[in-house]
C-alpha cells in the first residue's frame, strides 16, 4: 500500500483543466501542478491563459501549457484535445470547469441565444471534450474526469434556471460517464455553492451579505476550497471512486 502522501501523488501526470485562467479553474489547476501534474490551461482568451499558465509554472515548478479554446464549439474542443495529445501524448485528468450564467430579467426574457450559449458551454462542451479525452484515456493507461457543477442545479430558482437546467444536464453526463470505459476511466462530480468569483463580485453588496449569511459557514465559497476535492478525484486515493456526486457548499444543502 502506498503511503497516504504517496496516493495524492500525481507526478507523471497531465491534466486540462477548462475555464482555467481565473477562479475555481485557475486554483484547481495550481492545486494540480503543486501535486505533480503537468497542467493545460485552457480558456476562451489566450492572454489569460498565458498568464495563468506563467504564474502556475513559477510556483509549482511543473509544466503549465495556454491553450485558447470556447468549449461552446466543438471544433474548439476537437482542436484542445489534439493539442494536449500534441504536446504531451497522454491526458490522465480532464476537468470541465468552464461555465457561464448570464443575468436577465426574468424567465420571458431569455433569448434563444443566451439558452444555446449557456447549454453550449456547461454541457455541450464538456459532452464533446468528455467522449473525445474519455475515450482516448479508455484506450491508453485510463484516468479521471472531474466535472464541476452547482449545488443549484439541485434545487433551481427561476433566477439562474438555464444555468441550473445546463448544469443538470452535466450531473447526468458524469453518472453516464461513470459506465462509458470503467474501470479505466472514472467520472465523478463536485458541486460548489456561490463562490467568490468574477462574477459574483458583480452582485450587490446585500445579495452577497444574505447568501453568506444563510450558508451554515457564513461565508461564501473560495475558489481554493475546490482544490482539495479535485486533487482527490484526480489521484490514486480515489481509485474506486467512481459516478460520485461532492457537494462543496458549506453544508448549504444538506436538507436535501
Amino acid at each position: 500500500m502506498k503511503p497516504p502522501a504517496g496516493l495524492f501523488d500525481l507526478s507523471e501526470r497531465v491534466a486540462l483543466i477548462t475555464g482555467g485562467s481565473r477562479g475555481i479553474g485557475r486554483a484547481v489547476a495550481e492545486g494540480l501542478a503543486m501535486a505533480g501534474a503537468d497542467v493545460v490551461v485552457a480558456s476562451r482568451k489566450l492572454a489569460n491563459c498565458e498568464t495563468a499558465a506563467e504564474e502556475i509554472q513559477t510556483a509549482s515548478g511543473r509544466r503549465a501549457v495556454p491553450v485558447a479554446c470556447h468549449v461552446g464549439r466543438w471544433e474548439d474542443c476537437d482542436r484542445l484535445v489534439d493539442a494536449v495529445y500534441g504536446r504531451f501524448g497522454r491526458c490522465d485528468v480532464l476537468v470541465n470547469n468552464a461555465g457561464m450564467s448570464p443575468v436577465y430579467d426574468d424567465l420571458t426574457a431569455v433569448s434563444e441565444e443566451l439558452y444555446d450559449k449557456v447549454h453550449g458551454v456547461n454541457a455541450k462542451g464538456p459532452f464533446r471534450l468528455s467522449t473525445q479525452m474519455g475515450s482516448r484515456m479508455g484506450g491508453g493507461e485510463g484516468g479521471s474526469i472531474i466535472n464541476v457543477s452547482t449545488v443549484g442545479s439541485w434545487r433551481p430558482t427561476p433566477g439562474d434556471l438555464p444555468y441550473a437546467m445546463a448544469k443538470a444536464a452535466l450531473n447526468a453526463l458524469t453518472i453516464g460517464l461513470a459506465g462509458a470505459w470503467a474501470p479505466k476511466v472514472r467520472a465523478n462530480l463536485v458541486l460548489p455553492s456561490a463562490s467568490e468569483t468574477d462574477l459574483t463580485a458583480t452582485w450587490p453588496p446585500e445579495t452577497r451579505a444574505r447568501l453568506a449569511q444563510a450558508n451554515p459557514m457564513k461565508r461564501l465559497g473560495r475558489p481554493e476550497d475546490l482544490v482539495g476535492a479535485c486533487v482527490f478525484l484526480a489521484s490514486d486515493a480515489a481509485s474506486y471512486v467512481n459516478g460520485a456526486q461532492i457537494a462543496v457548499d458549506g453544508g448549504l444543502y444538506r436538507t436535501l
